[in-house]
This record gives C-alpha cells, structure tokens and sequence, in this order.
C-alpha cells in the first residue's frame, strides 16, 4: 500500500463498541508506516510507529516539527514499555502502579531498539500508557509502541477536538479518529527518571503532590515557571520557550477584580481571556471557566486560544489561572502561549 496516496479519512471512534472496524483501519495504517489521528484523555495525538523511523519521521514533517523536540511513546501496558527502556527502576514500577493508565509521562534511559528520531537525538525516551478507551484500543490492535506528540502544527494550541485537528493536518495525516471532547485538556505531566533525583520538567493532570505521595521528594524544573534557556536541548516535549501559541499576541494580567475591570476599560480594541464571573464586568471577553476552578481551566484553553484565532484577535490580554496544584500546569500552557509576557498591577 502506498500510503502517500492514500486519502485522508475522518472516522467515528466515539462509541468504541460499534466503532472496532475503524480502529482495525487506523492500526493498519499504522502498521503501514503511516500517520494516525487519535484522542486521548489529554489532547488529540499525531501518532506512528515508535519503531520506524520514516514513519516517525513523517509526524516531524506534518507538524513543522524541530527534530530535537522528543516524542513521547504509548505503549498498551508496563509489559509493552519494558523493552523500550534499558531498566524499569523501582520508582517507575510505583508510579505505573499509581498512574497508569493516566497521564503520566516517564522518561528513562532509552533501549537501543528506540531509533533515536524518536528520542529527539536523546539518550532517554518518553513514555506512557493513556487510559482513553480510543488510544488504547489502537495500541493494542496495532502491537506496536506508538509515538504520538499533539495533532497540531508545532507551536500552536494543542487540540482538543477532532475539528483542530482537521484544521491543522488536513492531508498531511491518513486518518482522523473522532472521539468527540478530551476530558483533561492540557498535555500529560512529565517526569524524567533519568537523573538521581526525579525531576519534573512538564505539570499536568498528576500534580507534584500526587507524585510525591508514591516516590517522596521530587525537583521542579525551573523552566516549568521561568524563562528557559533557548540554547539548552530539550528534554522533553513542551519545554521550548514558545509553545501552544495563538497567532495574537497575549500577555498574561495580575490583579484583583477591580484592577483588572478598569484595565480592561482602558484598552480598547483588544481581546480578553477571563472568567464566567466577569461576564457583568468585561465587554466582548472570552471565558475560560469559572474563577476557581482548574479542572475547567484545562479543560476550556486550548479551545479559547483557537477560538480568539478565528477572530483574528492581535492582542490578548488573559486573566491567569486558579493557583491550586493543577492550576501550576494551567499556567505553565498560559506562560509559555503569552512567551513570559506579564503585567503585574
């Protein structure tokens, strides 16, 4: 099968049980060395044979990609991750009993049958087991480990609806799978195991907390709420300077209700990310979720980010996220789609 002639296709995976004769389509094509289009509880994935090279090579060109940005690799089970790892250590075993299937990532040193495309050059490999029925299914149909890093074009909000997707990688991918809304709505935290200290480089749904219950003391990556620096490889996904960026330009407004309703009132002409509760307060705004809730938070911005795009909003002015441990994760997408642009009032 040639699979660069194949024409792309949008298939219903939403009801898995009626839905198996378009995940057996999907993990031929994967099988086939081709690119695949599918939900998890996170963001949709642009996913290939982990093991391929030139499949793999594949979601770097469809994405515009840099090609020492890691990908992260799904397996269907600890069984299907052990071999793509020199040493499954004892902390990563706990976290797998804990998390997995979750969203959680782990980085480890790297077995040589990972071809170091995937790895991004790295000696370490990236990986999970995601616990969207859809993602697992095609894992387990397709008995390979498949590398899948956001359905997007790189830099750009990741997506989290099958419509994203279509936008960004029309004919560039040979299947979609439509698993309707993904129910967490920001990327899977990262944790690398690869040093003497676990260190977290990305938040995400599983929280430091939560990790620190399972494995004791874990560092915070300072990239994760600073400036990083852009000379230094990335180890893992989602640590470049500029990432999950809106083509307007946003810059991130500290301060109480009042500070930011008279802000608000002095620039005109500008786009507005708030909350449910200013809707009384801001005119022509979009919200992310209500003030204290980041679970919506996740959930809402990467579609109001695409949402002010269709707008064709040039400047943004957003309200941060609620501060709790998973509003950390929220504002890292936050900072890094505003390039660390803050005002403090």
């Amino acid at each position: 099968m040639n699979i660069k002639n194949y024409r792309m296709q949008v298939l219903d995976a939403s009801y898995l049980h009626l839905c198996r004769g378009n995940i057996d389509k999907a993990a031929f094509i994967i099988n086939s060395g081709g690119l695949v289009v599918f939900p998890t509880e996170t963001v949709y994935g642009v996913g290939a044979n982990a093991l391929n090279e030139e499949a793999v090579a594949e979601i770097f060109k469809a994405k515009g990609r840099p090609p020492d940005n890691p990908l992260i690799v799904h397996a269907a089970s600890v069984e299907g991750v052990i071999p793509l790892v020199r040493r499954f250590t004892v902390k990563a075993r706990k976290l797998a009993e804990a998390f997995w299937p979750g969203p959680l990532t782990i980085i480890l040193p790297k077995s040589d049958i990972v071809p170091d495309i995937t790895s991004g050059g790295l000696k370490t490999v990236a990986v999970r087991i995601p616990s969207h029925p859809i993602a697992r299914a095609l894992v387990n149909v397709s008995g390979v480990p498949i590398a899948a890093p956001s359905a997007n074009i790189s830099g750009t909000p990741s997506p989290t609806i099958a419509r994203h997707c279509i936008a960004d990688l029309k004919n560039k991918v040979q299947i979609i799978l439509d698993g309707g809304i993904c129910k967490i709505g920001i990327e899977s935290t990262v944790l690398s195991l690869a040093g003497k200290v676990p260190r977290l480089l990305r938040p995400g749904a599983v929280t430091p907390e939560m990790i620190r219950e399972v494995i004791g003391e874990i560092e915070i990556d300072k990239s994760i709420t600073a400036k990083p620096d852009e000379s230094q490889v990335a180890v893992s996904p989602g640590m470049k300077y500029k990432h999950y960026s809106p083509h307007g330009k946003i810059t991130i407004v500290h301060g109480g209700d009042a500070q930011f309703y008279a802000f608000a009132a002095s620039h005109k002409r500008v786009h507005i990310l708030a909350y449910d509760e200013d809707i009384d307060q801001i005119r022509d705004y979009m919200s992310y979720g209500p003030k204290n809730d980041s679970e919506v938070h996740a959930r809402l911005l990467f579609s109001a980010l695409r949402a002010f795009d269709d707008q064709y909003a040039k400047t943004i002015y957003a309200r941060p996220p609620y501060m709790d441990e998973l509003g950390l994760a929220v504002y890292n997408r936050l900072l890094r789609a505003a390039e660390f642009r803050e005002i403090y009032l």
